[in-house]
């Protein structure tokens, strides 16, 4: 028996329960991990609440990132053995593979053995920020030295994963935040530029920054009305990217700023790398390197213990955070 954290129904924090379940053992190809510590994406809110792009099965499990040690191996595995320090590549799947418990049972190509000096936090912070960021950024537009990219909900973990890979390559990353309350600290962690959405006007911002070639790469997870003055200051031939959603407002179709600049608008999620064997060994390999150079460090704004996982997930609603959340065990 192991204690995992499932809930019987959508709704709020509070109907996150820690429950002893029997974990299998591993299957042929299979990896059973002793986790250390656990990492708090939007995701899980929006899975918990009945929002997300997949429907709970109940009781459901939850979570997409975990780091700890390898217990045991199923048959065929190679490469990976009892006693590795391993982190994973966020599944496919929260109703297949949750991974937020103290034992978890998971496909051995999702299995990373970190760099030796990344502790379980950091470890167990890294995997789905820096995916989602690698994927857009580096795989599909090829973000380029001395380019601007437009990131929103910048002080979030996939926001400030943008803001080092954006730097790490040699681009210039454009924070976009809600107010100018985080915008010393998004300087900090290595924004060129910062722009409150409710104290700067978008557009003429953004215009001013990037000149009259505009911005070709912006990377979204907001969505709603900031659509208009994101892509009237985009240049010919750009690309936005949405992989998130978190405005409750409609989001509008700027016909005439797409029409004009023959923009692309496309929906993005992690799975299209990580689903990929050989995308997803080119991302491992960039990632890896960052983080073994520290170009690329995970920003954690505060741990939870495993029994106060209620209170991990209230706080990542509040907004507050900067950064990633982390439970520990």
């Amino acid at each position: 028996m192991a204690r995992t954290i499932r809930f019987h129904r959508h709704g709020g924090p509070e109907v996150l329960t820690i429950e002893d379940i029997d974990v299998p053992p591993p299957g042929p190809g299979e990896v059973r991990i002793r986790t250390k510590a656990l990492g708090l994406n939007r995701a899980e809110v929006l899975f918990r609440s009945g929002s997300y792009i997949e429907q709970a099965r109940f009781p459901s499990g939850i979570g997409l990132e975990a780091a700890g040690l390898i217990e045991s191996v199923g048959a065929g595995v190679e490469g990976l053995s009892p006693g590795d320090a391993v982190s994973l590549v966020p599944p496919r799947s929260m109703v297949s593979s949750p991974v937020h418990g103290e034992l978890v049972t998971v496909p051995a190509e999702l299995v990373v053995k970190h760099p030796p000096t990344l502790g379980w936090e950091a470890a167990a912070a890294s995997w789905m920020q820096y995916l989602t960021a690698y994927g857009a950024l580096v795989d599909i537009a090829r973000l380029a030295r001395g380019e601007h990219v437009v990131i929103t909900a910048a002080s979030s973990s996939v926001g400030l994963a943008a803001i080092q890979i954006a730097n790490r390559i040699g681009a210039i990353p454009i924070a976009v935040t809600r107010t100018s309350r985080k915008a010393q600290a998004l300087r900090e962690a290595g924004a060129a530029h910062v722009v409150a959405l409710a104290e700067d006007g978008l557009e003429a911002r953004l215009k001013e920054i990037a000149g009259e070639d505009g911005v070709r790469v912006v990377f979204d997870a907001v969505g709603g009305p900031a659509f208009i003055p994101l892509t009237a200051a985009m240049g010919r031939g750009g690309i936005l990217f949405e992989y998130g959603g978190l405005s409750p407002q409609t989001t509008p179709f700027p016909l005439f700023n797409v029409l004009s600049k023959s923009l692309t608008l496309r929906g993005y999620l992690v799975h299209e790398i990580a689903g990929d064997p050989a995308r997803l060994a080119a991302a491992k390999a960039f990632i890896l390197d960052g983080l073994n150079d520290g170009s690329l460090t995970p920003i954690i704004t505060r741990t939870f213990p495993f029994e106060e996982i209620v209170e991990a997930h209230r706080y990542l609603e509040s907004n507050e955070q900067f950064g990633k959340v982390v439970v520990t065990l």
